[in-house]
């Protein structure tokens, strides 16, 4: 049987352990906010305290002192106190550094003196690194709460106000490349506003000269059908999608004929039927058709032109109005000579 005085002793040990077990020793650490510092700014030195509450201390720094010949202490944040429980409290200040010259520093311990005793942190490396002059114009301190003296740019990071003259070339890059690729899936030229536009022909205009260049490259002469009917149909359907405003570049042939509904494209519709009938044996049947319907699709293709042409108006000098008469069709008729001369000379 245990004994009352012996319960007494062991009553009084349990009670005792608590308090011994909740008391603990001071610790001290520090850590920086970043092991890099770019010269001239400014960063954060975090130092964290660890004690009993009743315990009182200080850290023997004050702005202006050095941790080292180059490194250089400007200030500190407002302590924060976290009560962690069991009389034991967490003391968190941060010490403002630094530096107006590169390269790699080691910075000693950070003192922390609590009565008799003192205690320090481990030390910390800092590397320095150099930039240019220009750039020390946008240094940004670290302000003090109690002097919230700021400005909208302090509140960014430092990659944005250093380097935003990059982020917006990057930002004018993107919207570059997404202009083109739009321009370009929409069939559209691609203008620049700074610099002179290139003329553009009227789509007549541009057909003809298209079919005169087809003919002076003589593809089908040298073997070259496919190629040939490939040209002559986008030369055709180019001048439809701008004539007309039917997107022929993207249709099937009966799709085209179906919306070619202008009385000038309805006379017109019948050789183009043929042409592209042609082009679609000879690109997806392999068909080579005789020298005479190459020149005849060539003759097709200029009658298609001279027929669809826009109409101009021109001054009537009796009524003294304006009538409508059709182009002089000089593209053409050159066209439609030069294949019947070749023709002749064969």
């Amino acid at each position: 049987m245990i004994s009352g005085k012996f319960k007494t002793y062991i009553f009084v040990i349990l009670s005792v352990c608590p308090a011994l077990c909740f008391a603990g020793p001071t610790t001290i650490k520090a850590k920086l906010d970043s092991a890099y510092l770019l010269m001239g700014k400014q960063i954060g030195l975090h130092v964290e305290i660890v004690q009993d509450k009743n315990k009182t201390g200080y850290v023997p720094v004050t702005d202006g002192d050095t941790l080292t010949r180059n490194v250089e202490i400007v200030g500190w944040r407002n302590s924060d106190t976290t009560d962690l429980g069991n009389d034991r409290i967490q003391i968190d200040r941060d010490l403002i550094l630094q530096s107006f010259d590169s390269g790699l520093y080691t910075l000693p311990p950070i003192l922390y003196i609590s009565g008799k005793d003192t205690f320090r942190t481990e030390k910390s490396t800092l590397k320095v690194i150099p930039v240019n002059v220009d750039t020390l114009k946008n240094i940004h301190d670290y302000k003090n709460v109690e002097n919230p003296d700021t400005k909208w740019t302090d509140y960014l990071p430092d990659f944005i106000t250093d380097y935003w003259w990059l982020i917006l070339l990057c930002l004018i890059a993107i919207a570059a490349a997404v202009y083109i690729i739009y321009r370009v899936k929409k069939g559209k030229p691609i203008s620049l506003p700074l610099l002179p536009k290139k003329k553009v022909l009227p789509p007549y205009e541009e057909a003809v000269a298209a079919l005169t260049a087809l003919k002076s490259a003589s593809l089908w002469q040298n073997g070259q059908e496919k190629e040939y009917y490939t040209r002559l149909t986008d030369i055709l359907r180019h001048y439809i999608d701008r004539r007309f405003g039917v997107n022929a570049m993207e249709m099937t042939t009966s799709q085209i004929l179906a919306l070619l509904t202008n009385e000038e494209a309805k006379d017109a519709k019948n050789e183009l039927r043929k042409i592209l009938d042609i082009a679609d044996f000879v690109k997806f049947a392999k068909m080579k058709p005789l020298a005479d319907e190459n020149e005849q699709s060539y003759r097709w293709a200029a009658d298609f032109l001279e027929k669809t042409k826009p109409v101009e108006p021109v001054a009537d000098s009796q009524a003294g109005g304006t009538a409508a008469r059709p182009d002089d069709g000089k593209g053409a008729d050159d066209l439609k000579t030069t294949v019947n001369d070749d023709k002749e000379g064969m």
